[in-house]
């Protein structure tokens, strides 16, 4: 009987261990989501700075955003490694890490039309993989709720894909392919705007923020889609950060509401 007892514990133990990873998972999923989606904003981001230096446009001040990216991207990505135990989100982080290093190796060396090419090539490699895995961790939580942490953060890569395929336009990128992501770019971000908006979740804070965004995108969306004329490339680069920055902030709300209902 005492053998039954101790076999019976050690197996509930066991059985501990192996399920305390998804506990952890189910505590943080919503901060996880926002962590992920911001890795596809800084996929973004980062090919966007790579693009403004190699045009001599404010190279000290970006190179330093380009660089101040590179490492968030860097430990986010190791916290999602360390905090997500789950088979098949690790699967692809691995796939992660090995794009990443080829990404990050190609954006610090000097601007070059053929490293630029890669670099657009390996920043959509990253943002397809980024999306899998909020994809993966959203289905984790189980909870549809999520999904708000997810489309609002995903406006936060909108805006840098926006500017990415703006200045990558103006640096001789002309194929019509760029003209479409853009293009594809705003109509999501409007389109994830009105989703936002309708939220029944929605703060003041929540309704100021989103209504800032809305006054700002009308001011700009023109500019954005003026792609062919060009010669306002400061005014996207900030105008799209300023809005990611927004979003950002509206993204950890929706954090914070979805702990609290958990």
């Amino acid at each position: 009987m005492d053998r039954c007892k101790a076999r019976l514990f050690r197996i509930w133990v066991i059985l501990v261990v192996l399920m305390a990873p998804q506990v952890l998972v189910a505590q943080n999923i919503s901060d996880l989501i926002n962590k992920a989606g911001m890795q596809r904003m800084l996929s973004q981001k980062i090919a966007k700075c790579y693009f403004y230096v190699g045009k001599g446009i404010r190279v000290k001040t970006i190179r330093a955003q380009l660089n101040q990216a590179i490492d968030v991207f860097r430990k986010n990505h190791a916290e999602l490694k360390a905090k997500v135990q789950d088979s098949e989100v690790q699967e692809v982080l691995s796939f992660v890490d090995f794009s990443f290093q080829e990404f990050d190796d190609l954006v610090t060396k000097p601007y070059s039309q053929k490293n630029a090419a890669l670099v657009l090539d390996l920043s959509e490699t990253l943002l397809e993989t980024s999306h899998d895995v909020v994809l993966k961790l959203e289905k984790l939580s189980g909870k549809k709720k999520d999904r708000i942490v997810n489309i609002s953060g995903k406006q936060r890569m909108l805006a840098q894909r926006i500017a990415k395929f703006y200045i990558a336009y103006q640096a001789g990128f002309k194929d019509s392919n760029s003209v479409y992501q853009l293009e594809e770019a705003v109509k999501e971000f409007e389109s994830n705007l009105a989703i936002l908006r309708a939220d029944k979740r929605n703060t003041d804070r929540i309704n100021f923020l989103l209504n800032k965004i809305g006054n700002q995108w009308k001011v700009v969306k023109g500019f954005f889609l003026d792609i062919r004329s060009g010669g306002i490339p400061m005014m996207v680069f900030i105008s799209t950060d300023n809005i990611t920055k927004i979003a950002d902030e509206i993204t950890g709300q929706y954090v914070e509401i979805t702990a609290r209902n958990q």
